[in-house]
């Protein structure tokens, strides 16, 4: 693609820019497709205000409890990163909650061996740490690990494992449940609750808030709790997929921060004008029943970011983007192999923090069920091509 793009005829290339028929077509997709981002970036705006606020109603009411510290939260998905295919009556925005251990504890990441599953898990240990005086005698802070049962028991000093776990394990669905209770007594003292009426929808392992307007606007917003791995852009989310619900101390590993921060990065990049987010959503809409994930192709136009310069991603320039884009995943469905984008890439942007083995990692294909059952790679190159 790079090749062809570099060797193209300079005098073909005013002319395709000014081709009437293909401005005109790029109007029609844009039109028909809702192609605009200004309401996505406005919708991500006021959610991120009411996460900042909410956050802080939190911190002045658990600052000196066992409760899990809530870090800023940080917005990620499709909405967050502007190209939602979705209508914007439909649009959820995702933020990620990570979580600190409060004083007296700390989280251990463990593998998970009790669990099969695809993607990679793990499991939070939670562990006392001493939080005895010391040196200045006259703190008055009780240590769960030294301080007898009696003396807790009798200051009515709660704890962690106690509460918000599992065993010795952080429970997803304990934090979301406390959380969801914590969001319904606040919210009366929240600013929004005077522009907007608030319902706390139905679920296992993460907070999903309805917000509507008077004038009949709705907010739709999931908060998913996470946990850092070390310095990273990766995290392990409370949140499971469709196709896999592990137990509730099982957390997943999740690439959604390194996806944002990666969109965030070619933002900054690219030209004020640039079709990379237009390209995303129309082709999402393309793939609408065709079988084949928004993941793969969410994939196929990270990677081809990456190997397409910036100034190549204009917007007179969408349509070879777009027939592009669809022709890269249809030489990944032929030859079943699609790599995943955060192990072993070379062209990632340093601005990525990913753990050592993530650069050291063979890359993943996300394709392999296709390698391994010939009859869905079948069915899904029928689909695509029906496209």
């Amino acid at each position: 693609i790079y090749e062809v793009e570099n060797n193209r005829d300079p005098e073909s290339e005013e002319s395709e820019e000014e081709n009437p028929a293909d401005m005109n077509m790029i109007g029609i997709f844009s039109r028909h497709f809702q192609l605009s981002v200004p309401k996505l970036a406005s919708g991500r705006r006021a959610v991120q205000e009411l996460l900042s606020d909410l956050l802080q109603v939190s911190h002045s009411l658990f600052s000196d409890s066992f409760f899990p510290v809530l870090e800023p939260a940080i917005g990620v998905g499709s909405a967050c990163e502007g190209w939602s295919p979705q209508k914007e009556e439909d649009v959820v925005y995702c933020m990620f909650v990570p979580l600190k251990p409060p004083r007296g504890y700390a989280f251990h990441l463990e593998p998970d061996t009790m669990t099969e599953m695809p993607q990679a898990s793990m499991r939070i240990r939670v562990e006392l740490v001493c939080t005895c005086p010391g040196e200045q005698p006259d703190q008055k802070m009780l240590c769960f690990l030294h301080n007898s049962p009696e003396e807790l028991k009798s200051n009515q000093v709660a704890s962690l494992l106690h509460t918000l776990c599992t065993g010795p394990y952080l429970d997803g669905e304990k934090i979301a449940l406390w959380f969801q209770t914590f969001v319904i007594s606040a919210w009366s003292v929240m600013p929004q609750s005077r522009q907007y009426s608030m319902k706390v929808l139905p679920s296992c392992r993460s907070c999903k808030m309805k917000l509507m307007k008077a004038s009949g606007r709705t907010l739709y917003v999931e908060i998913v709790f996470s946990v850092q791995q070390g310095d990273s852009d990766i995290f392990l989310s409370s949140q499971p997929t469709e196709a896999q619900f592990p137990p509730s101390t099982t957390w997943l590993e999740s690439y959604a921060v390194a996806e944002a921060k990666f969109f965030r990065h070619v933002s900054m990049q690219a030209s004020p004008h640039s079709c990379h987010l237009k390209c995303l959503r129309l082709c999402a809409r393309l793939l609408e029943g065709s079988g084949l994930s928004t993941y793969a192709l969410k994939t196929t136009v990270m990677h081809l970011l990456t190997l397409i310069p910036p100034s190549e991603w204009q917007h007179r320039y969408l349509l070879m983007r777009v027939d592009d884009i669809m022709h890269y995943l249809r030489c990944c469905l032929e030859e079943k192999l699609l790599k995943h984008f955060f192990f072993g890439n070379e062209d990632m942007p340093k601005e990525i923090s990913l753990p050592p083995a993530f650069q050291e990692a063979q890359p993943l294909n996300l394709f392999q069920h296709l390698a391994q059952d010939p009859a869905a790679h079948t069915k899904a190159l029928k689909e695509f091509d029906k496209l």
